[in-house]
C-alpha cells in the first residue's frame, strides 16, 4: 500500500500597513479585512540626534537622521514583517508630520520613493479608509521638505540659542522660535497691564414707565445731548446732564426702530477654535483637548459588534471646510430631529483663516448620527464632553440662523437725550443646539411709538473706570498666535506646555503670568536676537514655509535666508552678554542641617530656601505661605500652601513628614456643625462656597 505525500501549503502573503498609533492601527486592521496586518511605528521612528545640532550647516545644512532611542523593536518587527510582506503600505496622518514619519519609514524599509504606496485619509471609517487603498500615491516630498525646513531651522535656532542661556544666565534654559514668541506676548500684556492708567468715566441709566399703562417699566441709557453723542468724564458733566432734565415733564419718544436681525452660527471647528472653546466651556487645557481628540480620532470601541470606530474626522487641520456627504447627512438629520425650518436652504458661507493650508475637512463627527447620547456608557466623562462639544459645533454650523426682533428707541426732553434698546428671539434656530458666546437677549420693550409721551421714574449715575487688558489664558494665547501668524496647529499646544514647563509663565487661576525668570530670557532675546521674537518675521516663515509645502521654494533656499542672519547675531552676542549674576535673597532664617543663613535662590521651577554654604550643605526647602489655619490633623503645625509637581495648588501641613495631612481644598479653621469633620472652602460653579467635605453642609463664603 503506498501513501501519496500532502504538500503543506504556504501561508498567503499580507499586505503590511504602517500607522502611527497603535490604537489607529486596531481600527484600520479591522476595516481592511484578513489580506492586510496593519501595524503602528508609534510616532517618529528617526530624528535628529538629542546630543548634537545634528545639522551639517556647512554642506547646504544636510541633516543626520538616527533611529530613536527606545524604538529598536519597532524597528526590527516592521523590518521583519516588510520582508514578507505582499505589499507595504504607509499610512501615517495625513500632514506634514505624518508625510515625514512615512518618508523615514520608507528609508528604514529601504522602500522606492517612486513606489505608490502612500495612503491618506481624513477619517477613520471604513469607507474612508478603504477608499483610500483604491487611490495610493507616493510619497510627497514637499509636504516633507516644508516639515524637514520646519524641524532643521527649530533645531539651528534651539541648539544655538540655549548654550548662550546656559552660560549667561543658568544651566538647563531653553529658547526656541514659537515658544519666544508666546512668551513675549504674554510679557507684553504684562507690561501693558503695569503701565495702564484708568480712566474715569460715567454713565447715566434711567428708568421710564409708558403713561397709559403705569405697569409697563423700561430702562435706558444716556446717549448725549443736542443731538450729539456724549461722553461723561466726570461727575460734574454728570450734573450738568441731570440739572437739565426737568423732572416734572415727560420725555418724549423721537424715534423708533424695528428691524428683524439673524444671528449666524459659527464655523465648525478648526484646530485652534477646538482648543479654545473646550478650554473656554470645559476648561480643557490645549494638551489635554488635543489628547482626547486623537483618541477620537483613533477609535473608541463600540462593543462587540461595531468594534473600534474612529468617532471624529482629523483633529490637526485649519480648514473650516465640510464635505458634501457631510452636508446632506447633517441636512437630513436635522430635518428628522427639528423639522425643515431648522435646516438652510443655502450653504453658509464660511471664509478660512488668511493663510489656511486647507489640506483637510473642519473637525466634525464621522457620523452626525451617533449621538452623544447614545455614546455616553462608552465614553469617559471627558471624552463624552469632547464629543458632545465638536457633535453640536457642527450641526449647529449647519442650522438655520437665529432670528431676533430688535427694537431701538431714542428719547428727548430739553435737548437731552437717553436710548433704549430691547429684543427678543422670534425663531431660535441654531440656538436650540448650541450656545455662541454672544448674550441671549431679554430685554424686551413695551409697544412704543414716535411722539408718545413717557414719564421719568429715576436716574441712576454710575462713576466707571476704564480696566487693564486681561491676561492671557490657554484660550486667548492660542488666539493670538493665529491671528498673528504664528505656528500651525499642531504647534500651539507644545508651545504653550513648554514655557510652562521651562517656567517661563506660571498659571494663576487660568491666566498666564511671566516668572521673573521668563523675563531674563525675554529681555536677553530681544536685545540680541531681535528677529527671534519679531511676530511679523516667524509669520512670514509660515508662509515660506507653505511656498515649500506647494514646490515653489526649496527647503534648503529658506533655511538658509533665515539662519545667515541669525549666525551674525550668534557671535555678536556671545562676545556682548555679561554673564547674569542673579543675586540670593537673605530668607531671614537659619539652615536646620549646619545652622548657616538660608538664602532665597531662583530655580529652574522658581524661587526656593537654600542653604548659604552650597556645596558644603545641599539642604533646601520649597517656599511655601501660611493660611492663618492650625493643621486640623496634628493640631500643632500651620496649614501651608504647596505646589504639586504639575503646579497645581494644594495644602498641607508645616510639620511635613511628621504630619502627612494633605488637602485639594483650602480649610478654613473651623468644623463642620453636623459632624464636626473641618471645613473647606470649595470652588464651585457661579463662585466659591464653604462646604463640609462629607457633603452634608454648606454655606457661602464670607467676604
Amino acid at each position: 500500500m503506498t501513501g501519496s505525500k500532502t504538500t503543506k501549503r504556504k501561508p498567503a502573503k499580507k499586505n503590511l500597513v504602517i500607522v502611527e498609533s497603535p490604537a489607529k492601527a486596531k481600527t484600520i486592521e479591522k476595516y481592511l479585512g484578513r489580506s492586510y496586518k496593519v501595524l503602528a511605528s508609534k510616532g517618529h521612528i528617526r530624528d535628529l540626534p538629542k546630543s548634537r545640532m545634528g545639522v551639517d550647516i556647512e554642506n547646504n545644512y544636510e541633516p543626520t537622521y538616527i533611529s530613536i532611542r527606545g524604538k529598536g523593536d519597532t524597528i526590527k518587527t516592521l523590518k521583519k514583517e516588510a520582508k514578507k510582506a505582499k505589499q507595504i503600505y504607509l499610512a501615517a496622518d495625513p500632514d506634514r508630520e505624518g508625510e515625514a514619519i512615512a518618508w523615514h519609514v520608507a528609508h528604514l524599509l529601504d522602500l522606492s520613493l517612486t513606489d505608490k504606496n502612500r495612503v491618506v485619509f481624513n477619517e477613520i471609517t471604513k469607507d474612508a479608509v478603504k477608499n483610500s487603498f483604491k487611490s495610493p500615491r507616493t510619497v510627497n516630498m514637499n509636504l516633507v521638505n516644508a516639515q524637514q525646513a520646519r524641524r532643521i531651522l527649530d533645531r539651528l535656532v534651539g541648539y544655538s540659542l540655549s548654550p548662550i542661556l546656559w552660560q549667561k544666565v543658568k544651566k538647563g534654559l531653553s529658547a526656541g522660535r514659537v515658544q519666544s514668541i508666546a512668551l513675549k506676548l504674554v510679557i507684553a500684556r504684562e507690561k501693558a497691564i503695569k503701565n495702564f492708567k484708568p480712566e474715569e468715566y460715567w454713565t447715566i441709566a434711567a428708568h421710564f414707565q409708558e403713561s397709559a399703562n403705569k405697569k409697563q417699566k423700561f430702562a435706558a441709557n444716556f446717549y448725549g445731548s443736542n443731538g450729539k453723542k456724549q461722553k461723561l468724564n466726570s461727575q460734574s458733566a454728570v450734573q450738568a446732564i441731570l440739572q437739565k432734565i426737568q423732572r416734572q415733564e415727560p420725555f418724549t419718544i423721537t424715534k423708533v426702530t424695528r428691524k428683524e436681525r439673524k444671528r449666524y452660527p459659527a464655523a465648525p471647528f478648526t484646530t485652534s477654535s477646538l482648543q479654545q472653546e473646550a478650554n473656554r466651556k470645559l476648561n480643557f487645557k490645549t494638551r489635554k483637548t488635543m489628547m482626547l481628540a486623537q483618541q477620537l480620532y483613533e477609535g473608541i470601541n463600540l462593543g462587540a459588534k461595531q468594534g473600534s470606530v474612529g468617532l471624529i474626522t482629523y483633529m490637526r487641520t485649519d480648514s473650516t471646510r465640510i464635505s458634501q456627504v457631510a452636508q446632506h447627512e447633517a441636512t437630513d438629520f436635522l430635518q428628522t430631529e427639528f423639522g425643515s425650518q431648522y435646516t438652510v436652504r443655502k450653504v453658509h458661507a464660511t471664509k478660512n483663516p488668511e493663510g489656511a493650508q486647507d489640506a483637510h475637512e473642519a473637525i466634525r463627527p464621522t457620523s452626525v448620527q451617533r449621538t452623544p447620547e447614545s455614546l455616553k456608557s462608552v465614553l469617559s466623562r471627558d471624552q463624552y464632553r469632547l464629543y458632545n462639544l465638536i457633535w453640536a459645533r457642527f450641526l449647529a454650523s449647519e442650522m438655520a440662523p437665529a432670528i431676533l426682533d430688535t427694537m431701538s428707541v431714542q428719547l428727548e426732553q430739553q435737548e437731552v437725550q437717553f436710548r433704549a434698546s430691547g429684543s427678543k428671539i422670534k425663531f431660535d434656530g441654531f440656538l436650540k443646539l448650541y450656545q455662541d458666546d454672544q448674550k441671549t437677549p431679554d430685554n424686551i420693550l413695551p409697544d412704543l411709538k414716535e411722539g408718545q409721551a413717557v414719564h421719568l421714574l429715576d436716574t441712576d449715575p454710575e462713576q466707571h473706570f476704564t480696566q487693564p487688558p486681561a491676561r492671557y489664558t490657554e484660550a486667548t494665547l492660542v488666539k493670538a498666535l493665529e491671528e498673528n501668524g504664528v505656528g500651525r496647529p499642531s504647534t500651539y499646544s507644545p508651545t504653550i506646555e513648554t514655557i510652562q514647563r521651562r517656567y517661563y509663565v506660571k498659571l494663576n487661576g487660568r491666566s498666564f503670568e511671566p516668572t521673573e525668570l521668563g523675563e531674563i530670557v525675554d529681555n536677553l532675546i530681544e536685545k540680541y536676537f531681535p528677529d527671534i521674537v519679531n511676530i511679523d518675521f516667524t509669520a512670514q516663515l509660515e508662509t515660506e514655509l507653505d511656498e515649500i509645502e506647494a514646490g515653489k521654494e526649496q527647503w534648503t533656499t529658506v533655511v538658509d535666508k533665515y539662519y545667515q542672519p541669525f549666525s551674525k547675531e550668534l557671535v555678536a552676542a556671545d562676545q556682548k552678554i555679561e554673564k547674569l549674576q542673579i543675586k540670593d535673597e537673605p530668607a531671614g532664617m537659619d539652615c536646620e542641617v549646619c545652622g548657616a543663613p538660608m538664602v532665597i535662590k531662583l530655580g529652574r521651577y522658581g524661587k526656593f530656601y537654600a542653604c548659604s554654604r552650597f556645596p558644603d550643605c545641599r539642604h533646601t526647602q520649597a517656599i511655601t505661605k501660611e493660611i492663618g489655619v492650625t493643621c486640623p490633623r496634628c493640631q500643632k503645625g500651620q496649614v501651608v500652601e504647596r505646589k504639586s509637581k504639575k503646579n497645581r495648588l494644594f495644602y498641607g501641613c508645616s510639620r511635613y513628614p511628621e504630619c502627612e495631612f494633605v488637602d485639594w481644598n483650602k480649610p478654613v479653621g473651623r468644623n463642620c456643625p453636623k459632624d464636626q469633620h473641618y471645613l473647606v472652602e470649595k470652588k464651585v460653579k457661579g463662585g466659591r462656597q464653604v462646604v463640609c467635605p462629607n457633603g452634608d453642609y454648606e454655606e457661602a463664603v464670607q467676604k
